[in-house]
């Protein structure tokens, strides 16, 4: 391949992975475009599982042979049938530059190179592979995987040139492999809650118009929980912020725990002392159920005085739900009248026939402001 060819080769690649959203879609972007540039019609992406001592297989991409998956849930290797893996992995080329990758034969090593890789010729025999380059991927300065291209039997042998270009490449994923993990993280950031740990308003919203979505389409139940902390301005006043936060937290913990009652469930904090639990799937009932749990263990905290927990569910008799806007206000007016009647139990929106004080609260014309912020059951009588 010229020099053109090969440059154009590495653009592509760090274009691919550059467009990917999420580590899945990179890694197949760094295999594909790795086994295009060098001309294989295998690639494989591993990374080094250090705490098992193992290489695990994230993508295989290209002609894939009897028992390969694309994305292999559990295709590993131990480190030590790898006598070059090990020497990698132990980082003796630290001492300057990028290790260099190398190539296999099904007859062994390519080159006249002294052979390290049994399991690796064995395995192109088995798959029907005539040679293969590895290059090594190194992340932050420390050995983080491989890379790994193949062509069938009958094909040309890669050449010393081919393992030099795999270098390269490496380097590229290594590039592409670490902004990826920049834009997850920056991603967690934002829909995640700093103090807790816990999703965030902006992560609730996103899923929630989701949910909304699959009700609408499928008839999917969806169920929203909305809390209030009681008690938290005191413990402030009193014990201070450290202890409040403390509280938050704590709180937050007993929302997870209870959150993992109903499957796939999403436990946030909205801000300040209001949380939910954002469950689809799951029937009213077991809902309900969840939130009792919650009332009964939040009660047990050492600071703070329970919480005042409202529920709306599409399964309920709440009318026509066609707006995630819609379960919030009802899940908020639920929420308002536990608290106002200091409810150890949840309030279920829809429950308490048709006068249902809950619904003609969320009936009510909105005062909600324009951004969207629900504070509007505020400061009123209870209904």
């Amino acid at each position: 391949m010229g020099e053109d060819r090969r440059l154009v080769a590495v653009v592509a690649l760090a274009q691919g992975m550059a467009a990917a959203h999420g580590s899945r879609e990179a890694w197949r972007a760094a295999a594909t475009g790795a086994c295009r540039a060098l001309g294989g019609s295998f690639a494989a992406l591993s990374v080094w599982e250090r705490e098992l001592g193992r290489l695990k297989v994230l993508v295989n991409v290209g002609e894939l042979a009897e028992g390969e998956e694309e994305f292999p849930e559990d295709e590993s290797y131990p480190v030590h049938q790898f006598a070059e893996i090990t020497e990698f992995l132990h980082e003796q080329w630290a001492g300057g530059g990028e290790p260099d990758a190398w190539v296999e034969t099904a007859e062994g090593p390519a080159g006249g190179q002294p052979g390290y890789c049994h399991q690796r010729v064995a395995a192109l025999r088995r798959r029907g592979r005539g040679c293969c380059v590895v290059a090594p991927i190194v992340l932050h300065g420390r050995a983080w995987g491989e890379l790994y291209v193949a062509r069938p039997v009958g094909e040309p042998v890669f050449g010393r040139a081919d393992a030099d270009f795999a270098t390269v490449l490496a380097s590229v994923v290594a590039a592409g492999i670490a902004q990826t993990e920049r834009l997850e993280e920056a991603r967690r950031l934002a829909f995640t809650d700093s103090l807790t740990g816990l999703a965030n308003r902006r992560a609730v919203d996103v899923r929630l118009e989701q949910a909304i979505e699959r009700h609408r389409r499928e008839g999917a139940v969806v169920s929203l929980v909305v809390c209030d902390l009681n008690g938290l301005k005191r413990v402030n006043d009193t014990h201070g912020h450290a202890a409040g936060d403390r509280l938050l937290e704590r709180f937050g913990s007993v929302l997870s725990l209870c959150g993992a009652m109903l499957p796939g469930a999403l436990a946030a904090r909205l801000g300040g002392d209001e949380f939910c639990l954002l469950a689809v799937g799951p029937p009213a009932d077991q809902v309900v159920k969840a939130a009792g749990e919650l009332c009964r263990r939040a009660a047990e905290l050492e600071l703070g005085d329970g919480v005042a927990c409202g529920v709306a569910c599409t399964e309920d008799p709440i009318g026509t739900v066609r707006s995630a806007r819609r379960l919030f206000r009802l899940a908020d007016a639920a929420q308002y009248k536990a608290k106002a009647e200091r409810a150890a139990t949840p309030v279920v929106a829809g429950r308490a026939g048709p006068d249902d004080p809950v619904l003609r609260l969320a009936d009510e014309p909105s005062k909600e402001p324009a951004d969207g912020e629900r504070r509007s059951f505020r400061g009123r009588h209870a209904p």
